[in-house]
């Protein structure tokens, strides 16, 4: 059970962000990533939804890759879907991810702090609970991100730019000053990829909070608490095999883009 795969699945190519920091914190870990690209965008879905879609890809890891470990690497699915896909597997480790939010004032000076996310995330009951537990804490501006995912997919640098600027714009202002905002909390896997076009609306001396960091490193806690960390010693055997519900070689490509890695995707019907 310790050299069997992690699962690793988003509505796109953005999990690839959270894929990235797991690869660097478990180096010896065998990877499944499924893009679920024919069914995204997520950000528009409603709840029932998400819960389906994310119980078919779950049933297909454990039935195809016997997963040790399931990681939602998607702010829209886990606010949606998490809670059931623990309660459909008890004995599965399942990782979500959410938006950076307690990091995010724990770090920002003035208390002002920027989220962008999608509709949905923003709208989840598990958003508003976290929003709500910290909302005497800083003041949050909140900006829902309709567009940018789509642009991130189908790497349209123009289309990016343009988003980035629109959504910064609305915002306010972003700096280190009284008032001003001077964290962005990026609020799905989607968004770091597009981090050069968002400096051009906040600037350089904003910080940037996701979630990929902290998610690699619980799935290592519980990995190791377990005992179920894979064999250092065949670490030479670790993988990673991508799939896609929708075109596989926009996945490779992304891979190859932002993880500089050469593997080829195949084709998943789920």
């Amino acid at each position: 059970m310790s050299n069997s795969p992690i699962g690793v699945f988003d509505s796109g190519v953005g999990g690839l962000s959270v894929l990235r920091a797991l690869r660097t914190e478990l180096p010896q870990e065998r990877f499944v990533y499924v893009a679920d690209s024919g069914h995204a965008p997520y950000g528009e879905r409603d709840d029932d939804y998400l819960i389906e879609r994310s119980h078919r890809i779950a049933r297909w890891f454990k039935e195809r890759h016997q997963i040790k470990a399931l990681v939602v690497a998607c702010n829209t699915a886990t606010a949606a879907a998490i809670h059931v896909l623990r309660e459909a597997h008890p004995n599965l480790f399942i990782i979500g991810i959410e938006p950076a939010l307690k990091p995010a004032v724990a770090h920002s000076k003035t208390k002002v702090v920027g989220v962008m996310a999608t509709r949905s995330t923003l709208s989840s009951e598990k958003f508003k609970r976290l929003l709500t537990s910290l909302q005497d804490q800083a003041n949050f501006v909140l900006q829902p991100c309709s567009d940018l995912v789509p642009a991130i997919e189908a790497f349209d640098a123009i289309k990016i730019d343009a988003a980035c600027i629109e959504y910064t714009r609305a915002m306010g202002t972003f700096g280190l000053q009284h008032g001003e905002m001077d964290t962005l909390v990026l609020g799905c896997t989607h968004y770091p990829f597009a981090e050069h076009s968002l400096r051009l609306g906040t600037g350089n001396a904003v910080t940037f909070m996701e979630g990929g960091a902290p998610v690699a490193r619980q799935t290592r806690r519980l990995l190791e608490a377990a005992n179920k960390l894979g064999n250092k010693q065949l670490a030479e055997q670790a993988s990673l095999d991508l799939f896609s519900t929708g075109d596989p070689a926009a996945l490779a490509a992304a891979a190859h883009r932002w993880l500089g890695i050469n593997v080829s995707s195949r084709v998943l019907t789920v």
